[in-house]
């Protein structure tokens, strides 16, 4: 525990922040018109600090209570608690990480007009720096015995309640506050960090090659999603912010850069809830002379390597609680096997639309929009076999219709060589054998025309310039798609809008 007890006090209301801030903002001004060289005002440059909380924790963390070091150092940090009482004045400083080291400011050591202004001019929440000689309290806290202090930035609004729960939409609007007050919120930003780094070691590691792709487009492509637009004046033109990084991928591969990924931002004009975001971080990458199979191979370990990264396992402990299993070797399903199974009769290819149609009003299953085959059958799915998942799995052989940038299957008429990887109950990632023939791409981009036409939004117009790409030729190809957000979700445990830092709120 520390000298310092905690503020237990309610949270301010309104009237009572702007009394704070005004009161806070004369200190600015009393601060200001003292000044010296010394002390910079309330907002210094900089400030002499030689060591930071974190490596003082990992140097003198064992310390006995009443030990002293003999050693000064000079840290700063965020006042996070405080008494000010008689000639002893306690003080919790906190460092981004979140560790803490406690501030000991004493008549004996600063003198009395120094110590009336710590009283008078530090409050929760400002950065102060202080220098002196690091101790062990005779509680056993690690302390610094203040021989000099300054104010390195004066906060004029003071701290939530740090002993009461920001609530989400707190915590996502202010984010900044959030990763003040809560261990939780700082330690998804350094797990997402970690997940990154390991992606990017695990594809060095196969020789893959990490590019940036436009996210400004000419025309929108690569996945089905409905994008947002937008105007440049430079080109007196419509462009689209890109939904998918896909189609110029695999330009990359045509080129020769046979292993290629890329990590960065999506956009979809869509629905916002637990598991979608109209901003997101996508992974997408392409292998040649691999396919579906090959590139779910890759997917497991590049999943299982970052849940290495982040919870020193593949057995990774969800925020409540839970422990969920990402080892071992992840089932693999037939989409129309599987449904056949659960809804108790057979659905092929080769089903009337009408049966689909029938199956579906029977149990209640909403009728997707301009309906096929496949859009039934993916629906279908999702009602009878999706809830029923529990363990990572690979969905394979999805419907044709569904899915124009696939290859065909090489034995199932009617489907593609297509995955999508379920974990948690929801999609993390999909993965293709892709579709390198031309002619068949062009025909498939002519269906999605004629979706578009008819009203489909989230339909594929005609690329022109990367049919002229895969003209070229391309190579047996696999690749696959994955959310950053999602993968951040099964690994935590935690919903799309606290894995993103900073997440889009109205």
């Amino acid at each position: 525990m520390t000298d310092a007890p905690a503020n237990d006090a309610a949270e301010p209301t309104e009237d009572e922040v702007f009394e704070q801030k005004a009161v806070r903002l004369a200190k600015r001004e009393r601060l200001l018109a003292e000044r010296t060289d010394a002390a910079g005002g309330p907002y210094p440059v900089a400030v002499p600090v030689t060591v930071t909380i974190p490596e003082l924790r990992a140097r003198f963390g064992a310390l006995e209570a009443g030990d002293e070091t003999g050693e000064t150092a000079g840290v700063a940090g965020r006042v996070v608690f405080s008494r000010n009482t008689g000639k002893l004045c306690f003080a919790s400083l906190q460092a981004g990480d979140g560790s803490r080291i406690q501030a000991m400011v004493s008549l004996a050591n600063v003198g009395e007009e120094s110590l009336q202004a710590w009283k008078e001019l530090v409050d929760l929440g400002d950065h102060v720096f202080v220098s002196g000689e690091v101790i062990s309290s005779r509680r056993g806290e690690l302390s610094i015995m203040v021989a000099e202090w300054r104010i390195a930035a004066k906060a004029v609004l003071p701290l939530p309640n740090l002993h009461t729960e920001l609530s989400e939409e707190s915590r996502v609007r202010s984010r900044f506050l959030d990763l003040i007050v809560r261990d939780r919120a700082r330690a998804t930003v350094l797990a997402r960090a970690k997940v990154n780094q390991s992606l990017r070691r695990t594809f060095t590691e196969r020789d893959f090659v990490e590019v940036e792709t436009p996210m400004l487009q000419v025309q929108h492509g690569g996945a089905s999603a409905r994008p947002f637009t937008t105007h440049s004046n430079a080109f007196d033109t419509e462009l689209f912010l890109r939904i998918a990084p896909e189609l110029y991928l695999k330009r990359a591969v045509v080129g020769g850069i046979d292993r290629v990924y890329e990590i960065n931002r999506n956009f979809r004009n869509e629905g916002a809830d637990t598991t979608h975001s109209p901003e997101f971080a996508m992974l997408e990458a392409y292998q040649a002379y691999t396919d579906y199979n090959g590139i779910a191979d890759l997917t497991q370990t590049l999943i299982q390597d970052a849940a290495v990264a982040v919870a020193g396992s593949t057995t990774v402990t969800w925020a409540d609680g839970t422990e969920y299993d990402l080892g071992g070797e992840w089932d693999r399903i037939s989409m129309y096997d599987s449904l056949s199974e659960a809804a108790g009769r057979s659905i092929t290819p080769d089903t009337p639309l009408e049966e689909l149609r029938a199956l579906g009003a029977e149990n209640e299953v909403d009728a997707p929009p301009h309906e096929t085959h496949g859009k039934w059958v993916e629906e279908l799915w999702e009602h009878f076999v999706k809830p029923g998942l529990t363990r990572p799995t690979f969905v394979m052989d999805f419907p044709v219709d569904t899915s124009p940038l696939v290859r065909e299957h090489r034995s199932i008429a009617g489907v593609v060589e297509k995955w999508d990887l379920y974990v948690r109950g929801f999609e993390l990632a999909t993965g293709y054998s892709e579709l390198v023939d031309p002619v068949i791409q062009r025909h498939r981009f002519t269906e999605q025309a004629k979706l578009a036409a008819r009203g489909d939004a989230e339909a594929m117009p005609i690329d022109e310039e990367f049919l002229r790409a895969l003209e070229h030729g391309m190579p047996p190809t696999g690749g696959m798609g994955m959310g950053i957000d999602r993968l951040l979700m099964a690994i935590t445990g935690l919903g799309i809008r606290e894995t993103i830092l900073f997440p889009l709120v109205k």
